[in-house]
């Protein structure tokens, strides 16, 4: 559904952030986008969507290059960018105006989604909400418009804890073999119970894009106050709890996926994340 060959894209000549990045993604996953703050994360999204033009390389969205911006591309994917800009309407406007553009838009939906994330009774200009409440009127826009293809850049900032646990509940309830949902972030802990797919981006290459079945089964999880190894050791980090570990999983034993541990430790070493996911 989303295909990236021998991507290469700079703001500047000579300055290229990405050099040759090639990536695949396919419908009936939520893909967990993670990069440090500069990583390119939220550019690879404007690829993907044809929103920036690649220097070279191609980029095909629902087999169209997504240079074209094809109109019936355009109106079955949708971009949540965490830099938003609302007219100065009311909720109501701006559903009347921009959910044509959706054939597949659902009022109704919109109305449980703004119920859900507690909005439903919100009236005034939507330029004049706060972030937070901006955000989760967005959000249910961009999940009523019911396009197969959904971006996502950092949902839940300006999100407080109620709230993010809305998003999930909303996200889970959405996600189907239809749908390809993208979500780029740098708040790991809110991804944690919604993806399937994680990408790790740095330096302008993917680090890793694979399934989270596909990460447990070969990579180890685990707490040990001794740093013992059931594998090779990738990466430790002492905490007060333990000394949390990532090694390989070369019994193939059951762990529990923690993000924040495998960015580390795929940051830590590269090198050994290609071979074991190449």
């Amino acid at each position: 559904m989303i295909k990236l060959q021998n991507i290469q894209f700079g703001y500047r000549k000579g300055h290229n952030i990405f050099e040759d990045v090639t990536l695949a993604m396919e419908p009936g996953h939520v893909y967990g986008l993670l990069g440090k703050n500069g990583a390119g994360k939220t550019t690879l999204l404007k690829i993907m969507a044809g929103l920036r033009f690649p220097n070279a390389g191609t980029a095909t969205i629902l087999g169209e290059n997504a240079t074209l911006r094809k109109a019936d591309v355009l109106n079955d994917i949708y971009f949540l960018q965490e830099e938003m800009y609302v007219p100065h309407v009311k909720i109501r406007q701006f559903v009347n105006a921009y959910a044509p553009f959706y054939p597949n838009f659902s009022e109704a939906q919109f109305d449980e989604y703004m119920r859900v994330l507690e909005l439903q009774n919100e009236t005034g200009f939507l330029d004049k909400l706060s972030h937070g409440q901006k955000k989760k009127v967005l959000i249910a826009f961009s999940l009523a418009a019911n396009t197969s293809i959904l971006f996502m850049d950092e949902p839940t900032n300006g999100l407080d804890i109620p709230s993010k646990s809305a998003f999930r509940q909303l996200m889970a309830s959405v996600a189907d073999d239809s749908r390809l949902v993208v979500i780029s972030t740098h708040q790991v802990r809110d991804l944690h119970s919604l993806i399937d797919m994680v990408t790790i981006l740095d330096n302008g290459h993917i680090v890793l894009n694979a399934s989270t079945f596909d990460i447990t089964d070969k990579l180890l999880f685990d707490v040990d106050n001794t740093k013992t190894a059931e594998g090779k050791l990738l990466y430790a980090e002492e905490t007060p709890r333990g000394i949390y570990q990532v090694k390989t999983n070369d019994r193939h034993i059951d762990s529990s996926l923690d993000l924040e541990l495998l960015f580390n430790a795929a940051m830590t070493d590269k090198e050994s994340f290609y071979n074991l996911f190449k």
